[in-house]
């Protein structure tokens, strides 16, 4: 339809009215999925910047733990008097701080753990509401 221009007789004015709907949506779904292309190019550079910075950090991380580790090492063996046995206790303390950090992990990482109780609880819910709005 063009603008300024008089509307058609009823009949056709309401399928003129219907097929410009029409086409606004689907030029605004069109508008809407390319910003949602765009938005999303824009978070998977920042995700990728970001987790590209996280690994460095962990790298330089490791080594900074190791060094001070091996820093640990030698002034607890000025203590005990042997380096070997100051080797043996602090690893065996490092084994045992792993071995409690893997065991934590694999129960907080446990498919009941993340199951989305909360939602499934809601879903009920919603569907009892419905369910007791449509028989009642």
């Amino acid at each position: 339809m063009a603008q300024g221009s008089a509307p058609p007789p009823n009949g056709s004015s309401i399928q003129g009215l219907l097929g410009e709907a029409l086409r606004e949506t689907n030029d605004l779904a069109r508008k809407e999925i390319a910003l949602f292309r765009a938005e999303m190019a824009s978070n998977l550079r920042s995700l990728i910047i970001g987790l590209a910075c996280m690994a460095a950090s962990a790298v330089f991380a490791v080594v900074a733990l190791i060094v001070l580790i091996g820093a640990f090492v030698k002034w607890l063996a000025t203590i005990v008097g042997s380096e070997w046995l100051s080797a043996l206790i602090v690893g065996g303390v490092l084994l045992l701080v792993a071995v409690g950090l893997a065991l934590w992990a694999r129960s907080a990482l446990s498919l009941s753990t993340l199951a989305p109780t909360r939602t499934t609880r809601q879903v009920r819910q919603d569907a009892r509401a419905l369910s007791e709005r449509v028989s009642g």
